[in-house]
């Protein structure tokens, strides 16, 4: 399980978001208190950021060393400044290589995207067919071999195929077609994903647990999904709001409801919608 960070509001050095925090991203990589799965997030990191004051397309910083490691990072982050971040920490499922191809976050054009979860084994159960039912270009543009790459390239492919569709939108469509092809292959699914535009965040807590595939067999309740909480201006981050797998630091932090998707921009209008 991955840690995730996501920042929209005035434009803040990344150190604010990185360092600062008592429990910041970095303390998460070593020191998670929230996991459902592994000890540590020690298999590389990356970053994604908008320019503070032109429309570009987004920057990303990538690492295979664990980002307490990295020797850039504390001089970089002191100097970048951005009003839209996300931020991974990585902790690789069994079998997947550590390297660039495989760091969060994805990207394409204006949209950036982290994911914390998992398909359930994936390369078994949905890796082919969520390779057949991609898009060429959705399907050209996957470098890597995990789950998360290809959740996104079925969110570029949904981005695509809806007139003027909103984020939001793309995401629900995309987790209601990895849940139907998920259980069609008895597989669990946990999908919490941020997404961002630069000038939205969008958000989901998800999660289906595997069910058994025979017809007489008893359903299995729900699994937790992995937490996900956001916060909105807070003292030491007014008119911002941050989205983040667990607290940073003491304030009023509020739980994502299970199966939920959240919205908002940059007027700070929090929108909670049911999956």
């Amino acid at each position: 399980m991955c840690r995730l960070l996501g920042y929209l509001g005035p434009p803040v050095h990344l150190d604010r978001l990185l360092y600062k925090p008592e429990h910041s991203l970095i303390v998460q990589s070593y020191q998670p208190l929230e996991m459902t799965a592994g000890l540590l997030n020690a298999d590389g990191f990356g970053l994604g950021w908008y320019h503070a004051h032109q429309f570009t397309d987004p920057f990303t910083y990538k690492n295979t060393l664990p980002i307490w490691n990295d020797t850039n990072l504390s001089q970089l982050s002191r100097f970048v400044e951005s009003g839209c971040v996300l931020a991974n920490v990585r902790s690789a499922t069994p079998g997947l290589s550590v390297d660039l191809s495989n760091c969060q976050p994805f990207g394409h054009d204006r949209i950036l995207g982290v994911h914390n979860g998992f398909i359930e084994n994936f390369r078994q159960t949905l890796y082919r067919p969520l390779r057949d039912r991609l898009s060429d270009e959705a399907y050209e543009g996957v470098q890597g071999l995990t789950d998360s790459e290809h959740i996104f390239a079925l969110l570029r492919d949904a981005l695509r195929s809806t007139p003027a569709p909103s984020l939001a939108e793309a995401l629900q469509n995309t987790l209601e077609l990895l849940l139907e092809m998920a259980q069609a292959k008895c597989a669990g699914v946990s999908a919490n994903l941020i997404l961002s535009d630069g000038d939205h965040l969008v958000a989901s807590r998800f999660a289906s647990r595997s069910e058994p595939c025979s017809a007489d067999a008893q359903s299995l309740p729900p699994t937790p999904a992995p937490t996900l909480y956001w916060l909105r201006d807070d003292p030491l981050f007014p008119n911002a709001v941050l989205i983040a797998s667990e607290p940073m630091f003491s304030g009023d932090w509020v739980t994502f409801p299970e199966r939920s998707i959240l919205t908002t921009s940059r007027d700070l209008d929090v929108k909670i919608l049911p999956f």
